[in-house]
């Protein structure tokens, strides 16, 4: 016997273990026997009790007990999800945004750095897509074409407004 008091156990067989679930998956249980341990079991006075509506709380010691056993009483359920019916004013005093400001017209040079920023890559994307071999002045235009058109949209970009200053690290303002 070890230190503790308790015996020692029998390593657990798994194989038999798992043999005996998977066997017994499909049986259904035999009449009479509950499929949960006995110190879960209600009586059937206690059942029949609170099927009834009676309030009293029922004996504890009447339960048979069992080590760190856990007694749940399920009361029944008077109304559920699909007990629950609209109001026919539900559609109203929602919120509906105000329609948004047009966007600003851009001038032509930010129309033609944005058609330089995407045309460039695709067009050499065309060319390998479609197995061409790809000509010197394909690749100078494409790649010629992003980088310019990059560059003219990021030196045109706005500056952060006067107020971005005064916050400490340059933080967002909620």
């Amino acid at each position: 016997m070890p230190e503790g008091g308790e015996p020692e156990r029998a390593p657990l067989d798994e194989e038999s273990a798992w043999a005996e679930l998977v066997a017994a998956y499909e049986k259904d249980p035999e009449p009479g026997t509950g499929s949960w341990p006995a110190a879960e079991d209600v009586p059937a006075a206690e059942r029949d009790g609170e099927r009834e509506g009676n309030e009293t709380a029922a004996d504890p010691s009447a339960v048979p007990s069992a080590p760190d056993a856990t007694r749940i009483i399920l009361h029944p359920v008077l109304s559920g999800p699909r007990d629950y019916e609209l109001d026919e004013d539900a559609d109203e005093g929602h919120y509906e945004p105000p329609e948004p400001p047009p966007l600003p017209e851009a001038d032509v040079t930010t129309k033609f750095a944005w058609l330089a920023a995407v045309g460039g890559p695709l067009l050499i994307f065309g060319f390998v897509l479609f197995q061409e071999p790809m000509p010197w002045w394909a690749l100078t235009v494409g790649i010629g074409g992003f980088l310019g058109g990059f560059a003219t949209l990021v030196t045109r970009m706005r500056p952060g407004g006067d107020e971005d200053d005064d916050l400490p690290g340059g933080g967002a303002v909620v």
